[in-house]
């Protein structure tokens, strides 16, 4: 998705993990993904510069398709879909 599609894009869960550390933002949204459908949307809000690389490998690895970060002002927001 680009960046503009990403910006306006309405999640049905949203994780913030961003007081928390590797892999803290990881674990928070491995939790949360049970409360949400397949094929709903979730945001991971992290300041952890490692959730950028660890959610898209961790959607890779499970299934679920990773749609894009937006980088916000000191901190992430990392979209995937179940």
């Amino acid at each position: 998705m680009t960046q503009e599609e990403l910006s306006v894009l309405k999640a049905d869960k949203t994780v913030d993990a961003r007081g928390t550390s590797c892999p803290g933002p990881l674990l928070a949204a491995k939790k949360a993904i049970g409360e949400i459908d397949k094929g709903q949307i979730m945001e991971v809000l992290s300041a952890d510069e490692g959730t950028r690389r660890d959610i898209p490998k961790w959607c890779n690895k499970k299934g679920f398709e990773y749609l894009g970060t937006l980088e916000e002002s000191g901190y992430f927001k990392i979209f995937l879909k179940k």
